[in-house]
């Protein structure tokens, strides 16, 4: 299950509703070890498409040297679907590489938003439960 604060919650999808009709991508960090989602971290989409993201290899490399220093860990990996639903593709399985993390994501193909989370080990999509959680 991921337990996530409702206002990192709401950042993700003004952030997915901001960079509609491309699809928005980032990360949410936490203290290692912790599965707490607790430093949220808007990217860039490098690609800047509809129908894929992809993170700029530098602004990544910058974000994992801050992690390391911070003993952190990506706990959220997000990215948005702006014309299907919140379900990973075959590229977003392809290229889940973090199996600790929880990967959401957000359909903003209409006014209600969709926001559900996955657990993508080994090429497996396993769907959890998310509970917004007031601070």
């Amino acid at each position: 299950m991921l337990r996530i604060e409702r206002a990192i919650h709401d950042a993700i999808l003004a952030h997915a509703r901001r960079d509609h009709p491309d699809e928005a991508c980032g990360v949410v960090a936490g203290p290692e070890g912790s599965d707490e989602p607790r430093r949220f971290v808007p990217m860039l989409n490098a690609a800047r498409s509809p129908t894929f993201y992809e993170f700029d290899s530098a602004d990544l490399l910058a974000l994992y040297k801050e992690m390391a220093a911070n003993d952190e860990e990506p706990v959220v990996v997000y990215h948005s679907h702006t014309a299907t639903e919140a379900y990973p593709s075959r590229t977003d399985v392809s290229y889940a590489s973090e199996p600790n993390a929880h990967y959401v994501l957000v359909s903003t193909r209409s006014e209600d938003t969709e926001f559900r989370s996955f657990r993508i080990v080994d090429g497996t999509v396993t769907e959890e439960q998310v509970e917004i959680v007031e601070r």
